[in-house]
């Protein structure tokens, strides 16, 4: 009979999202592994020019967060990707939240949809608010669609040179039995933190494919991908990893 896969989870995710993530695994009876492979660091000197200003674009709650430890405008509606940043504009106080309960084409398209309404942005200036990597994409899309949106990097990310010595302990115990990963950029990371055949007794539960994707080609013990770019996916992911099926 197969051994059982360890309880042991290593949680990639960035500070404070990865204790976040970890409360949730001890209440479902794993055991996390904290290691986050990113670091935020805010810009000196960042800016954002609120003219016509008509709503934020949040693609993570990393970018909430850096929002508003820098200003205090809460009366621009709330643009958000999923529910780990709608949640978090919520908390910070916005009262007009929108979330797209997807990924960034899931956000842009509910953008669109309500350009036409009440609710819409009208002629006013859609501003994304993300780390200075993000820059780009989603304002030319919203722009290819007649939108009216600018870009605002107010962080940047950093990746972590190793992992936590409890990590190393436990990939060198074998005590790990499963990986999640939160982010493209943080399955990039951990790549070269992690040898190819390090670990593998490791399953890899990832919050979507574009996510798994510079993990691809290594062996897995298992791999499962979220139902959906959200964290309560990302957690039913990780129950498939353990599942005899």
């Amino acid at each position: 009979m197969m051994a059982p896969r360890p309880r042991g989870v290593l949680v990639t995710r960035t500070e404070p999202g990865a204790q976040q993530t970890a409360a949730r695994l001890t209440a479902e009876r794993f055991t996390p592994v904290v290691s986050p492979v990113l670091r935020i660091e805010p810009l000196d000197h960042a800016q954002i020019d609120f003219t016509g200003a008509a709503g934020l674009i949040f693609t993570s709650a990393n970018g909430v967060r850096a929002y508003t430890a820098a200003y205090t405008r809460r009366d621009l509606s709330a643009w958000c990707v999923g529910p780990a940043s709608s949640d978090c504009a919520a908390r910070a106080g916005f009262a007009d939240v929108r979330n797209a309960n997807g990924d960034a084409e899931a956000l842009i398209n509910l953008i669109a949809r309500e350009a036409g309404s009440e609710r819409g942005p009208g002629q006013g200036r859609l501003i994304h608010v993300a780390n200075a990597a993000a820059a780009g994409e989603v304002v030319r899309k919203l722009q290819s669609l007649g939108l009216n949106a600018g870009f605002a990097a107010l962080y940047e990310t950093r990746e972590a040179r190793v992992l936590t010595a409890s990590a190393d302990r436990a990939l060198a115990a074998g005590t790990l039995g499963a990986v999640l990963i939160h982010s493209a950029k943080a399955a990039g990371a951990l790549a070269r933190l992690i040898a190819p055949g390090a670990a593998p007794q490791l399953a890899l539960a990832a919050i979507s494919a574009p996510a798994a994707a510079p993990l691809a080609g290594r062996a897995w013990a298992r791999q499962h991908i979220a139902a959906a770019p959200n964290e309560d996916a990302l957690i039913n992911a990780l129950r498939m990893c353990y599942t005899r099926n």
